[in-house]
């Protein structure tokens, strides 16, 4: 249990709640000069303002033509991104830059700049910031410096501004440092859990089993009594119906899938849109239970199969997977052996790149596996399930004990900043 001060005051503000007795409350623009110059950033540094703070401007994001029109950031300025959906993209600079001017750039006055960095990057003020806005939707407002600077703050001696930022420079580390143990720890599963998948789809079960050259490189040696085949030769490839604007309404609505409700061993059967689809186009576009779905776009051979009893339809962005014969072949196995392609960015490589990835139905059919005889298929599948199941409730458990830990960290900023705990007499525990 965290020590708390001896006293508290209530402040009425439902962002900061009761305060130390000791401290008072100002607004913000009384503690901050907004800093509004404007430069260009071939004479400023351009700065990126993230969720991580503020960072050199990173080569991937979108850039604009108004290079000659950026506002001037000091080292120590707060920065803030005044649009709410970019809630929590703020923080104190490092680095001499400029910022694009939809940000907010301060230069703190009666406030350590570490402080300033912690308190207003903690959830608390982000909901009162972002409060604060305007604009025609909540989700796209921006609260400007003539907003921002009514917002009520708390005011309090140096040295606790010191000892609290201290505080949470090494907590937070601690914290972050035991997320990105752990995020390694998740990757190194996942390559795991791949590799067995990518082993076992292409050398089958028995270690004893002679092999032979599959005449495929990325696959490399098979077991001798597998056919290499095209995944046309034993399975119908066909992409979904082309969505028209126009036949949203009709005698013969029927829901259908979206790439985007295909995610990896899962489809998502709710909320779906409908679409016309005549009696003479329901064989051709019609899903069954058994029937794998693989995006033909996005992420290129995402897939999942159809495991319900009620039908449903799909559209152009889903190829739809069905074996010639369900006595020779099984979509589970050919589930395993698609996630191992993609792993290995071999649907990826040969697509087409000039302008979105995607891989047609043509290219698609064209690709060369290693298939055992269908008995084989099943019980390299249902072993892979099983696996695969341990593999899901650890990487679970992980991500658990992530999300854990964030909450904490966020909650620990905001007891912190707002005078919840008392940290002036914090000393760091040795190990």
């Amino acid at each position: 249990m965290r020590k708390t001060y001896p006293s508290y005051q209530d402040t009425q503000l439902d962002w900061l709640g009761e305060i130390p007795i000791h401290w008072s409350l100002g607004k913000l623009g009384a503690c901050f000069a907004e800093r509004n110059e404007k430069v260009s950033d071939t004479d400023y540094l351009p700065l990126s303002v993230t969720k991580n703070g503020i960072v050199p401007q990173m080569e991937h994001v979108a850039k604009t033509d108004a290079g000659d029109n950026r506002k001037r950031v000091c080292k120590n300025d707060f920065v803030i991104n005044s649009r709410s959906d970019r809630k929590g993209s703020a923080g104190v600079s490092e680095l001499d830059g400029s910022v694009s001017l939809i940000s907010t750039v301060l230069e703190p006055r009666f406030y350590l700049p570490k402080f300033a960095h912690h308190l207003f990057r903690s959830y608390n003020f982000q909901e009162e910031f972002y409060r604060y806005g305007k604009g025609i939707v909540a989700d796209l407002w921006s609260t400007r410096y003539a907003e921002m600077k009514n917002i009520v703050v708390p005011l309090l001696p140096m040295d606790e501004q010191a000892a609290i930022a201290n505080f949470l420079d090494r907590e937070t580390a601690r914290i972050d440092k035991l997320i990105a143990e752990k995020q390694t720890f998740i990757k190194l599963l996942k390559e795991k859990r791949q590799a067995l998948i990518s082993h076992v789809v292409t050398k089958g079960l028995n270690p004893n089993v002679t092999m032979k050259d599959s005449g495929i490189e990325w696959i490399g040696e098979v077991p001798k009594h597998w056919s290499i085949s095209k995944i046309s030769y034993r399975y119908e490839i066909l992409l979904g119906k082309m969505l028209d604007e126009k036949k949203i309404t009709g005698d013969f609505l029927g829901y259908y899938l979206r790439n985007t409700d295909v995610q990896w061993d899962k489809i998502n059967k709710y909320d779906l849109p409908q679409m016309d689809f005549h009696p003479d186009e329901i064989d051709r576009y019609q899903v069954k239970k058994g029937d794998l779905l693989v995006c033909e776009g996005g992420e290129i051979g995402r897939c999942a199969i159809w495991e319900f009893d009620e039908p449903c339809f799909y559209q152009k962005a889903l190829h739809r997977v069905r074996p010639h014969s369900s006595k020779k072949d099984w979509t589970r196995f050919l589930f395993y052996v698609v996630s191992d392609a993609v792993n290995q960015e071999r649907f990826l490589s040969r697509s087409n790149k000039a302008t979105i990835a995607h891989l047609p139905a043509d290219t698609f059919r064209q690709y060369r596996f290693a298939f055992p005889e269908y008995e084989e298929q099943v019980e390299i599948a249902q072993y892979l399930d099983i696996e695969k199941k341990k593999f899901d409730k650890l990487l679970n458990e992980v991500d658990e004990s992530i999300r854990l830990l964030i909450e904490h960290r966020t909650a620990l900023i905001s007891s912190a900043v707002t005078g919840k705990i008392d940290v002036r007499d914090f000393k760091e525990e040795i190990a």
